[in-house]
């Protein structure tokens, strides 16, 4: 009776072991997807946010995109470069009379956009050219600025 005992649990512990490891890699799979799709969530949420920190409350287009002869802005160049309208009260030999295009994130790495966005200046450490705002950002809407920069095509 001793002898049949040990290959009986030898195979309970095996098909033990066997279900287990089978539950393990379809709860991997399972995870992984939803971090996938947790990630496309929080890259849509960050885009919709940089949208809405860009457009609503920075409103960065009123520099970055071009106006046309009827005095509006021109949505077919939205935020690729204009002319700064804005003048400076006393006279500023630095203040820009052009703001560069933003729209595909050109010219910058992310850690460098970060920098500007949460430091308020630029990346080698001199003060923004006015009448560029200076931010001191956090993080998350750093990356929510440049995430929605970036998914905007920079040419036509």
């Amino acid at each position: 009776m001793k002898v049949m005992r040990f290959p009986f649990i030898a195979l309970v512990l095996l098909a033990l072991a066997t279900a287990c490891v089978t539950l393990l890699q379809s709860g991997t799979r399972a995870y992984g997807s939803m971090v996938h799709a947790k990630q496309a969530q929080t890259s849509s949420a960050a885009i919709a946010r940089g949208k809405y920190l860009v457009e609503d409350v920075a409103r960065c287009w009123e520099c970055h995109t071009p106006v046309k002869d009827d005095g509006s802005w021109d949505r077919n160049q939205w935020l690729r470069g204009g002319r700064v309208f804005i003048r400076p009260v006393v006279p500023n030999g630095n203040w820009a009379e052009r703001a560069p295009g933003i729209a595909g994130f050109p010219g910058f790495t992310e850690e460098q956009g970060e920098h500007i966005l949460e430091k308020g200046e630029a990346p080698d450490g001199r003060a923004l050219q006015p009448p560029m705002h200076t931010y001191h950002l956090n993080h998350a809407d750093a990356v929510a600025i440049i995430a929605y920069l970036k998914s905007l095509s920079s040419s036509d």
